[in-house]
């Protein structure tokens, strides 16, 4: 905690360093959550939440739980008005997987191995489970958000997001244990 606060300190001065080490913390659970719910825009909304942390950052007051907090606060708003853009603008993207498979080199099995992993378990949380659900699970996992934070972010009560939780997390169960694990 005592070196969020220095490098908040920092980056509130104009250390680029800093900004971009705040930033390092939280975009790869930025673009896992934003994936889960636009696979296709997952890194331009990654981005431009970036650009309004930055914008913002001057007004934040608080810990470390609670910079966490307001970041998906800001991914979850620009899904939100990407959603609201693509009803109004329709569009027939190329998938970004497929681009990344033809574009992909090296041999960095690890991260390979744990990106296929996370993108098992989130396209079966975002396939099993109702939108609320699902949103409830990624937010408190991939952002690792308390009950409290989550509700805040998405405008419920902590009681009907620990419902939803619960109620997601059984639906997993049961998925899984009628399907069987496969990786």
């Amino acid at each position: 905690m005592a070196e969020f606060e220095y490098v908040l300190a920092a980056a509130l001065e104009g250390d680029d360093d800093a900004l971009i080490s705040l930033y390092r913390d939280v975009y790869p659970r930025f673009v896992r959550y934003a994936g889960a719910v636009t696979p296709r825009a997952a890194e331009d909304v990654a981005a431009d939440a970036r650009l309004d942390v930055a914008r913002c950052l001057h007004q934040f007051d608080g810990d470390e739980r609670a910079f966490h907090s307001g970041t998906f606060t800001i991914v979850r708003r620009r899904l939100l008005d990407l959603q609201r853009t693509g009803a109004r603008r329709r569009t027939d993207p190329v998938d970004p997987q497929a681009m990344l498979d033809d574009a992909i080199g090296g041999d960095v099995e690890d991260e390979a191995l744990a990106s296929l992993g996370a993108a098992w378990a989130i396209r079966l949380i975002t396939a099993s489970l109702t939108h609320d659900q699902a949103e409830v699970v990624l937010l408190r996992v991939i952002g690792d958000l308390d009950v409290e934070q989550v509700a805040s972010i998405m405008g419920k009560r902590p009681g009907t997001v620990r419902v939803l939780q619960h109620r997601g997390l059984r639906r997993l169960a049961e998925t899984l244990r009628r399907e069987g694990v496969t990786r």
